[in-house]
């Protein structure tokens, strides 16, 4: 059995225990097991949190002095990538991440491009001259300016901790703003060790706070409804955002969501290597939790039964090469919980029941220890009015549908409540990319394109979410615009 360290709180500058003592189990997704004990905050400590980053952020120079921002962001970020190792352990242990997920989007992905953060940081106009003007007789000289937003509130999902910790937290410290980080109740370590490495080099107190909790709605909505936390910034699922929105508007907070994702791969009948594009669409990475996982695969209706072969041959084969936890090339572990274990098994019997065909996994597995995995699972003969075609399942199961032109794969893309992600193949760039236009999701790669990176703005559209992470807007959701007018 894997342990590791407890996790603390950190709130206006101390590592701390929750009020009382109070603590509650880590749950390894690998074993079942208990990995570790994180601190079970109250609504007193969430509240000393808040009122500590208000004023971190209202008496203090953290907001006006960018350079002592900046150089003690930096300090965080090589704490960070000097602790990869530890980083490592909880993404295994914590996250459930297969080591091949650990090199890529867990850890030493968002390690290695977080100085670009940096660089978008320092190409912010802050100051804009708007020249002068005369208005109704009065002469005035306009200037346009950027004010960090203030306290934000950060609540994170258990699928890519660090990953999406990193994206919101350092763009919020370098341009101003305060933090308190709430994780989701199963991966407090992946926030608490921001406290941990926050102490190591003396944050200006209040400045980050790490508040981890097991009641998944308490600490959050205090967040939400306090009048003293002027944005949050949240990722994960729709639901929950469409509750904070509700929750937020008593105070008119302004909300960043990034929420669940159905989006669509389409793979055009000219597609040059065909059967590896319909063969790379298993859904396994990190078990399919991940919102912008391709979910859903469109395949002409002309090579229908081909696609089926080669998805029926690749299932097979790829069978005995997931949930490894020691080989490097394994992208694939367990769910987080046993809770997502049954939601995932509740859709895969809902796909069953509405006549779609199973036609590889579907199963819980057994044989790979007492963790929470299921086998990779594909679903044929969909339409996409079925639940399975419809909800995130947030789990590894593909749904093949065929559509007959490209107008008709167009309108199955299109015909879902998300927008997030998406992909188009074909031998015809142009033709790709004319798909691609009129697909309506934030993100969309053509024809292995990836359209995710540091400077790229990442959101969707619909119910997919509100507002951009990453790249130059990104940084935007914590600024505030003021228009100055100086009389001339």
């Amino acid at each position: 059995m894997a342990t590791l360290p407890d996790g603390k709180l950190y709130i206006d500058g101390k590592l701390r225990d929750a009020a009382g003592g109070a603590t509650y189990e880590d749950i390894g997704p690998w074993t079942g097991e208990v990995i570790a004990r994180a601190a079970d905050a109250s609504a007193a400590d969430m509240d000393e949190a808040i009122a500590a980053a208000r004023r971190a952020f209202d008496e203090t120079d953290w907001a006006t002095d960018h350079d002592k921002r900046r150089g003690l962001v930096a300090k965080l970020v090589e704490r960070l990538k000097a602790n990869r190792d530890l980083l490592a352990d909880i993404a295994r242990h914590e996250v459930g991440s297969a080591p091949g997920a650990t090199a890529m989007a867990q850890v030493d992905g968002p390690l290695g491009f977080v100085h670009r953060l940096f660089d978008i940081f320092d190409s912010i106009e802050w100051e804009k001259p708007m020249g002068h003007s005369t208005l109704f007789g009065m002469n005035t000289t306009r200037i346009v300016v950027k004010e960090p937003i203030g306290v934000v509130g950060v609540i994170t999902p258990w699928n890519a901790p660090l990953y999406i910790t990193i994206g919101k937290v350092i763009p919020a410290l370098l341009v101003g703003c305060t933090v308190i980080i709430k994780p989701a109740p199963d991966t407090p370590l992946m926030s608490a060790i921001f406290g941990d490495l926050a102490a190591e080099i003396d944050f200006p107190a209040g400045v980050i706070n790490v508040v981890t909790g097991s009641d998944p709605v308490l600490l959050g909505e205090m967040l939400v409804t306090d009048k003293r936390v002027d944005l949050i910034s949240f990722t994960g699922s729709t639901g929950v955002g469409k509750r904070i929105m509700e929750k937020g508007a008593a105070t008119l907070k302004r909300v960043f969501l990034e929420l669940g994702g159905k989006s669509a791969a389409i793979v055009l009948e000219d597609t040059p290597d065909f059967a590896m594009a319909v063969a790379q669409s298993i859904v396994c990475f990190h078990a399919g939790q991940g919102c912008a996982t391709l979910t859903r695969l469109l395949v002409p209706r002309s090579r229908y039964e081909e696609a089926i072969a080669v998805l029926e041959h690749t299932y097979a084969a790829y069978s005995s090469m997931w949930g490894d936890p020691e080989d490097p090339a394994n992208v694939m572990g367990p769910l987080i919980s046993a809770r997502q274990r049954e939601r995932v098994m509740s859709y895969i019997e809902s796909g069953k029941a509405e006549g779609a065909r199973l036609l590889a996994g579907g199963n819980v597995v057994t044989d790979k220890g007492e963790g929470f995995f299921i086998e990779p699972t594909c679903f044929v003969d969909v339409t996409n009015d079925m639940e399975i075609a419809r909800e995130e399942i947030f789990g590894p199961v593909l749904v093949v549908i065929p559509f007959e032109d490209d107008e008709d794969a167009i309108r199955i893309a299109n015909d879902s409540d998300y927008g997030l992600s998406g992909a188009v193949r074909s031998g015809d760039p142009e033709r790709a990319l004319r798909i691609a236009r009129r697909i309506r999701s934030g993100t969309i790669g053509v024809n292995g394109g990836l359209p995710i990176d540091v400077d790229l703005p990442f959101g969707g559209y619909k119910q997919s979410g509100i507002g951009k992470e990453w790249g130059l807007e990104g940084f935007h959701e914590y600024l505030a615009t003021k228009a100055i007018g100086i009389a001339a």
